[in-house]
């Protein structure tokens, strides 16, 4: 019995947790005035924790269960004369209270961490009222359908996929591609998600920043257009060099994801490229300031049509580098280089799902590593097409500062092993 002890403490803490946020949320309400403070959560977590105990000491679970009734009756009820009182029809301390009662119980007869766990997920929920009420206020209908698709996507259509691969070479895989495809575009979309939320208005460098964990090329046009319009061109060249950084660190964080053992390869070579990209931004934009809010870039990046496009897409170009890797890898690295230039991200997810299967760990650094440097032509091809000389020239300069470290960094810096599990593609 000597292990009830701390159990017990458990729950009591977790009750006292939930019964913290209550009471600071209702501490200016005159003594008796509510139904369940610190010490009534409190209390609650230790009551559903002795019964508990005393369930298992019985081996009746009926008396769990009796008495969790009993007790969500008497709660209710305190509860219910607290809301005529008040006119209120809030029912979340309630629910909050029938929580407490059960993670205590889940505390002593069950897992503790995952009772921890809850506690503590009650607890901040409680707290974040305000911004989670926020929230729904702020978010567009199609912000909200865009997370109702990723749900059916993966809770519905990943699970009935099959998880092999379907084409001679073992490159289409439909389970991968279209975990691949949700994975990237969930990415992008937390990134418009914090966007919306926290704005875009705080002037180009915040907006070009933010943009650029859903497309720096889309910035760089936006950038390249407000330049054309007779704009200052040093600071919006500025933001689009670290747009491109951030780029290149939002396709590292996918490498960190799908297969963090590509590091070993690539990552000294990355952070000598963003460092280039950052210091060349830095200096640009202290070159001249930009008025105004500058150009709104942010598109939904979970648009159903986009993301049907991407995994076509990115099915087609894994198929391919899959049948140019047997034997010969470095087919599957032109193939990176080719597709990089249109979209990093397809370019560089098939390259990693090939590890272990049809290519080494090196070539597949190599086919990232690619992937990132064709990209960037490809980004500044773009900002010569749509913006003055004057827009585009540094940002030149600073691909070929970022791309001279990172390619020195990879070939006088030493390869290693990066710690831990190997990739997470499965063979």
């Amino acid at each position: 019995m000597d292990a009830l002890i701390p159990r017990l403490a458990l729950a009591l803490a977790i009750g006292l947790l939930v019964g913290l946020e209550r009471g600071w949320r209702e501490r200016d309400a005159p003594a008796g005035d509510r139904t369940a403070g610190i010490r009534t959560y409190g209390i609650s977590g230790l009551l559903g924790g002795v019964v508990a105990a005393l369930a298992l000491a019985f081996d009746a679970p009926a008396i769990l269960i009796g008495e969790f009734l009993a007790f969500t009756a008497v709660f209710t009820l305190y509860k219910l004369r607290e809301d005529i009182h008040d006119d209120s029809f809030s029912v979340t301390g309630t629910v909050a209270g029938l929580a407490v009662f059960a993670l205590g119980a889940l505390a002593v007869a069950g897992d503790q961490r995952a009772a921890a766990a809850g506690g503590t997920a009650l607890a901040a929920i409680l707290a974040s009222r305000d911004l989670l009420h926020s929230l729904v206020r702020r978010i567009s209908w199609i912000e909200l359908r865009s997370a109702l698709v990723l749900a059916v996507m993966t809770a519905i259509i990943l699970p009935v996929l099959p998880a092999r691969a379907i084409d001679p070479w073992g490159g289409f895989n439909p389970h991968q591609v279209w975990l691949f495809t949700v994975l990237t575009a969930a990415i992008s979309y937390l990134g418009y998600v914090a966007v919306r939320m926290f704005g875009t208005t705080r002037g180009v460098l915040v907006g070009g920043l933010a943009g650029a964990v859903v497309s720096s090329t889309a910035v760089t046009v936006a950038l390249a257009r407000t330049a054309a319009g007779g704009a200052n061109p040093w600071p919006l060249a500025g933001a689009a060099t670290l747009a491109a950084g951030v780029s290149v660190l939002r396709v590292t964080g996918i490498v960190v994801i799908v297969a963090p053992a590509v590091l070993g390869v690539t990552a000294l070579a990355i952070l000598a490229a963003v460092a280039g990209f950052a210091a060349c931004g830095a200096f640009f934009l202290m070159r001249g300031r930009l008025e105004g809010d500058g150009p709104q870039i942010l598109r939904n990046p979970f648009d159903l049509p986009a993301v049907m496009i991407f995994a076509l897409f990115f099915g087609v170009v894994s198929t391919i580098s899959a049948a140019l890797a047997m034997g010969n890898t470095s087919g599957m690295v032109a193939t990176s280089a080719i597709s990089g230039i249109f979209d990093v991200d397809v370019a560089v997810l098939s390259a990693l799902r090939l590890l272990g299967q049809a290519a080494h760990l090196e070539a597949v650094g190599h086919a990232v590593l690619l992937a990132l440097t064709t990209n960037a032509l490809g980004r500044l091809v773009v900002a010569a097409a749509t913006g003055p000389v004057r827009f585009w020239l540094p940002i030149a300069a600073a691909t070929l500062v970022a791309g001279a470290l990172g390619l020195a960094a990879f070939l006088t810096l030493p390869h290693f092993e990066w710690p831990g599990t190997p990739s997470v593609l499965g063979s």
